[in-house]
């Protein structure tokens, strides 16, 4: 059973998809979702957050993400890039979220949507865009285990 913040992804990772294929007016992606249901089960604020936070932050979130994928970022894959934008918008503007919930989070996301063995690319980048933007606290973390 999915908490509703895992289902919020779920659904963002969709709409992040039709989104980048199509272009379209991001509201009127959002009506489609409300009509159809695809919202039920939802944290529908979460949603809304990473659906609307993303194209606003897409830059920032692009520049991180750059930095370690092998291709343009525009180049990757279309389901991997909503996850890897997901995962790292809330490395970079959810500071209230442990890194190893983000990673886990984007890994299972990967499982479910990805292509086989995309959960492991997922991993790579958004580790190394945790370590460069979160190193506070996985330091915090590697010294609590001394």
């Amino acid at each position: 059973m999915s908490s509703a913040r895992t289902n919020a992804r779920r659904v963002a990772v969709q709409a992040l998809y039709q989104w980048q294929m199509t272009g379209q007016n991001l509201s009127e992606i959002e009506r489609q979702f409300l009509e159809e249901q695809r919202l039920k089960d939802v944290q529908k604020s979460y949603f809304i957050e990473l659906f609307y936070g993303i194209p606003k932050n897409l830059g920032a979130i692009d520049d991180a993400l750059a930095e370690f994928v092998d291709r343009p970022v525009e180049a990757v894959d279309p389901v991997e890039r909503a996850i890897l934008r997901i995962g790292a918008y809330e490395l970079l503007l959810r500071l209230d979220m442990p890194y190893r919930v983000v990673l886990n989070e984007s890994i299972n996301l990967a499982k479910d949507f990805g292509a086989d063995g995309s959960h492991k690319y997922i991993n790579g980048i958004l580790d190394k865009v945790a370590q460069q933007k979160r190193t506070v606290e996985i330091q915090a973390k590697l010294a609590g285990k001394k």
